[in-house]
């Protein structure tokens, strides 16, 4: 997975409408290249998501326009309910799997495995729920480091903090009294850490 700078992908942004086709011609990665398309609408995607860009229209006459939160209030409110969103798709996840094997036929390498028919599909929303709220601390960071206001840098570090126990919570429910393969299993795929302030992981 790579690494994309949220503000590298603002900066290329620099119209009030901006549509996807000239963004894909100028907008390049780190290496100077341009981005897929599929993987810069995904990056778009997950970046409306978190309230930083909004889309307007579709396919080739889609553009989008930098979404602003105009004061503080807007900002940690968009905040709680897009964590209480994700808190609730990994509650209703893990209340699915609890006491359930997710995988089956683990091999010795623990590189080969089966999904038991009973979890996969709850187990890939947990996948993806704990993944966004990942991005969303990261850029609950950037905006602590960027934001000149202190009243919503002090909102910011608690909604953090909520996050980083909730998370912590639900890894060692996760794994409690799990077979070791399994535990092993898991731990490499919920390992991934919260990306440095201000990017996702595509």
């Amino acid at each position: 997975m790579e690494a994309i700078s949220i503000e590298h992908i603002l900066k290329n942004m620099p119209s009030e409408k901006n549509y996807f086709g000239d963004m894909w011609e100028t907008c390049l990665n780190e290496n100077k290249k341009r981005f897929t398309r599929s993987k810069l609408r995904d990056i778009l995607k997950k970046m409306e998501i978190l309230g930083y860009v909004k889309k307007y229209g579709h396919k080739n006459e889609a553009y989008y326009v930098r979404n602003y939160h105009y004061s503080p209030e807007e900002n940690i409110g968009f905040v709680n309910d897009l964590t209480f969103t994700y808190e609730s798709k990994i509650n209703k996840a893990m209340k699915n799997l609890e006491n359930k094997k997710i995988f089956l036929d683990i091999s010795k390498d623990l590189n080969a495995f089966k999904f038991s028919k009973h979890t996969k599909a709850d187990y890939e929303i947990l996948l993806e729920a704990v993944s966004n709220m990942f991005e969303l601390a990261s850029s609950i960071l950037w905006t602590i480091e960027d934001s000149e206001d202190t009243e919503l840098k002090k909102e910011m570090k608690k909604c953090f903090t909520q996050i980083n126990e909730f998370l912590d919570e639900t890894n060692q429910k996760l794994l409690n009294e799990r077979k070791t393969s399994e535990r092993i299993l898991l731990q490499r795929r919920f390992s991934n850490k919260i990306p440095k302030a201000g990017y996702l992981k595509i």
